[in-house]
């Protein structure tokens, strides 16, 4: 891991990830009423990842190796062909605030994923957590009948369940591929292998023959401009700098922050029903994420109280 930075450079990435990934999932939403999924995806890197790439270089970022190459395809695969994209198609069958909560459970496969590869342990409060996350998942996502408000797709969901552990496990393995330290250069390269597979399976599955340029309304292209420019230039370009400097589970967070901002303005300005199913399976899913990250740092303050009142009895 690289030398710590100060702490609010810190503070305004996580901010920045936590406002504009809140609200790519609405903007996803409006996006995929028109223009058809792995297009939209694809086409989305490939613009962001060719400017952000012409304009590290330009600012002095170094030329790259073939085998840096090769590990951003890597990590493309996993958090934008696998993360992304399928979050995208996912989003055509379930609405913007029940795709932030499945996502929400990212975190919880990412405690695991670390812990395989020899990080963090896995302790009482964060396996209660763990259960508590997959409790919520079972109740957003269990069937509740086609029209029924709070039914979720259980099609979409499980594209969003490989969706989340897709983007856990390149949180994760990004740490060790061979990437250019320059966090830009590293997310535009990602961009560009990402958009290149995701506009091939879209023009694979006949996207290209459905799309209507001159019926694109313009609600749609704003969505697209909006995710292209801040939830890929600017967001992705944070969590590559916060990658690099903090650990992969505190990355994680974004995904039980981000589901709050997703249902809010999923209401306020997507017109989504907030079911009391959905919310209670929010409470569920947030609980038991927050709790895997703050069981330990709570057990030791509680610890060193004790030993204090102790020493001092």
């Amino acid at each position: 891991m690289s030398p710590r930075p100060p702490a609010y450079r810190i503070a305004v990435a996580f901010a920045t990830l936590y406002l504009v990934w809140g609200s790519t999932y609405l903007a996803i939403r409006w996006a995929v009423e028109a223009l058809p999924p792995f297009l939209l995806a694809g086409a989305r890197f490939l613009v962001a990842g060719a400017m952000l790439h012409a304009w590290a270089r330009w600012r002095g970022a170094p030329a790259v190796a073939r085998e840096q190459w090769g590990g951003a395809a890597v990590a493309a695969f996993f958090l934008f062909v696998l993360g992304n994209g399928l979050t995208t198609w996912a989003e055509t069958r379930i609405p913007s605030a029940a795709t932030a909560l499945i996502v929400a459970g990212t975190p919880v496969w990412v405690a695991l994923i670390d812990r395989q590869r020899g990080g963090e342990a896995l302790t009482g409060g964060r396996v209660l957590g763990l259960v508590l996350g997959l409790a919520g998942l079972a109740v957003l996502i269990w069937p509740a009948g086609a029209g029924h408000p709070a039914h979720v797709d259980p099609l979409g969901a499980v594209a969003l369940l490989v969706a989340s552990l897709g983007w856990a496990y390149g949180s994760v393995r990004v740490r060790d591929l061979p990437l250019p330290c320059h966090p830009v250069l590293s997310a535009s390269m990602q961009m560009l292998c990402g958009g290149a597979v995701l506009a091939g399976v879209g023009l694979a599955a006949g996207e290209g023959a459905r799309l209507d340029l001159a019926h694109v309304p313009a609600r749609a292209w704003l969505a697209w401009g909006y995710l292209m420019v801040f939830g890929s230039m600017v967001a992705f370009s944070a969590f590559q700098w916060l990658v690099h400097h903090v650990p992969p589970t505190r990355t994680a967070t974004t995904s039980y922050v981000n589901p709050v901002i997703a249902v809010l303005l999923g209401w306020w300005l997507g017109g989504e029903h907030i079911s009391p199913r959905l919310l209670a399976a929010a409470a569920i899913i947030i609980g038991g994420v927050a709790l895997i990250f703050f069981s330990d740092p709570i057990g030791r303050v509680l610890a060193r109280r004790r030993t204090t009142r102790a020493a001092a009895a």
